[in-house]
């Protein structure tokens, strides 16, 4: 390793200590590496790789995707998805756990933000559990768990972008983090069940057919949005950059069909997809110029050898990036982690034959389970800021939820062929 190598990876440990914004911290560390070696030929490299690294199509669907997000968040399609989870298996017990839940699936195919979700949720669901007889810190721990499906069932941030940085089939992705999302979802009900036996959690009066039938009524229209994406993209109306324009359109005849989105809501609507949508990508960019420098100095290669010494089976190669992963999760932001690491493992998939849109998959829930772990955990700090509940409380909470995660984490880590299910149908 190079005095400049050293110096440079010293800079970055520090910056994060410090705790600089990611950004800045790859932006500061690429320049601070450029100017200590000196190399002409690298800074002269450094604009073009900076707009390379945005020069992709895919990238398009971000911000779209951000704002149906924002346009359906004005539009009522949060307590319409709620009322109608609710009507639907209130009346069990534990029936209000199992709605946040149900509600969070139905979210996820929508938002694709897990800490957009946790927030939103946390504002709905906690005072409801609460006043129904749920401990807040059960209440807040189960919100912020069943949040992190939001980014594994399509739509998703975290895919466009690993599918950007790969070249891996963005479709696929999305097609493939439906039979997980839904699988880490069933694992929460399970746990649900034993908990509300062991601490006989309350439920509601059955709804009458009267109440399901409005509240059906109600909600179908919200649900065009993900039937849309994911019709569309499985019959090739459109890609899911085009999809994420669909979704826009439908959102906005939605909100205001249901007389909740307003005119006057636009311009804030516009601004907050705006905001997010440049911090996510000069988070690329800079992240762009890191990943150059990584393959400068030929680190993949060096992992690559490193990895290859230990063992040459997959099974222990998976077995120990889902280590490193869920170890970085819990100091680095999810997509930060996803920019930063996918350039170093990328070259080794094909030495372990692993499939690229499977390895997406493990990736992305490696990364989410982050939200849920301390120090860095961004939906931690959410959800404690919203909900007004004790971080030391919370976290405690989580922790059952975070094992069944990592169960699910691990089973669908070496069942390949449950995740690659669909996108197989649909391949030629």
């Amino acid at each position: 390793m190079t005095l400049g190598i050293v110096l440079t990876l010293i800079i970055f440990i520090v910056q994060l200590l410090v705790g600089i914004p990611i950004a800045l911290v790859l932006a500061i560390t690429g320049i601070s590496y450029l100017l200590i070696t000196g190399d002409i030929t690298l800074m002269a490299s450094v604009p073009q790789k900076m707009f390379s690294g945005m020069d992709n199509s895919g990238l398009l669907a971000i911000p779209l995707f951000m704002l149906a997000g924002e346009l359906m968040n004005s539009g009522g399609i949060t307590t319409r998805l709620v009322s109608f989870a609710k009507v639907l298996i209130g009346h069990y017990r534990g029936g209000l756990a199992y709605v946040s839940i149900v509600a969070n699936m139905f979210l996820a195919s929508i938002l694709g933000s897990a800490n957009a979700q946790a927030a939103m949720m946390s504002k709905v669901m906690v005072p409801e559990m609460e006043r129904e007889g749920y401990d807040r810190n059960f209440s807040s721990a189960l919100t912020l768990a069943s949040s992190v499906v939001a980014p594994v069932i399509p739509p998703s941030m975290l895919f466009i972008i690993y599918g950007t940085l790969t070249g891996a089939s963005i479709g696929d992705l999305f097609m493939a983090g439906i039979i997980p999302g839904i699988m880490i979802g069933i694992g929460f009900i399970i746990l649900i069940g034993y908990m509300s036996k062991k601490h006989n959690f309350p439920k509601s009066e059955r709804a009458t057919l009267n109440e399901v039938i409005k509240n059906f009524v109600a909600v179908v229209p919200a649900l065009l949005i993900p039937f849309a994406i994911i019709f569309g993209i499985l019959s090739g109306i459109f890609t899911p950059t085009e999809s994420a324009a669909v979704a826009c359109i439908i959102a906005v005849i939605i909100g205001f069909s249901y007389k909740q989105l307003k005119v006057n809501n636009l311009p804030q609507i516009f601004i907050s997809t705006v905001v997010n949508t440049a911090t996510i990508t000069f988070l690329i960019v800079t992240a762009n110029v890191f990943g150059f420098i990584i393959a400068y100095e030929q680190i993949p290669q060096a992992l690559a050898n490193a990895m290859l010494g230990l063992s040459e089976s997959p099974i222990v190669f998976l077995l120990l990036v889902n280590i490193l992963l869920l170890l970085l999760g819990t100091v680095l932001d999810g997509i930060a982690a996803l920019i930063i690491l996918v350039p170093v493992l990328m070259p080794l998939l094909a030495t372990y034959q692993i499939d690229p849109v499977h390895f997406g998959v493990i990736i992305t829930i490696n990364l989410t389970i982050g939200l849920l772990t301390p120090p860095v955990g961004t939906g931690l700090f959410i959800v404690s800021s919203v909900a007004k509940v004790s971080m030391e409380n919370l976290v405690r909470a989580i922790m059952p939820f975070l094992v069944v995660t990592i169960i699910m984490l691990m089973i669908l880590t070496y069942w390949e062929d449950v995740v690659l299910w669909i996108p197989s149908l649909y391949s030629d």
